[in-house]
């Protein structure tokens, strides 16, 4: 695994589901299921640490982890998080 801060193009599906990418001009296509990996919403630390009790927390979509393979048939797993604001995506991690 190599942890990467790096923009990349992403194109989805109406929904928001990653269906291709292009990283360092190589263009790779989701060649399976993207699976959402969820974090706790920022709004719910307003103090600091908690111990919670019953119930789950709030959570948000953190980004998406998928396999994607090039034309040339390398592949490799990627997490991918989207910025709403700046309308952008960052490439966080790939798995050889």
């Amino acid at each position: 695994m190599t942890e990467i801060d790096e923009a990349v193009a992403v194109w989805t599906t109406d929904d928001g589901v990653p269906t291709r990418l292009v990283w360092r001009a190589t263009r790779y296509r989701v060649s399976d299921t993207p699976t959402v990996w969820a974090e706790v919403c920022t709004w719910w630390r307003p103090f600091g640490e908690h111990r919670y009790g019953v119930g789950a927390l709030p959570r948000e979509i953190g980004g998406w982890r998928f396999q994607a393979t090039s034309d040339t048939g390398d592949a490799h797993v990627f997490d991918v998080r989207h910025d709403a604001r700046d309308r952008s995506w960052r490439l966080v991690r790939v798995f050889d």
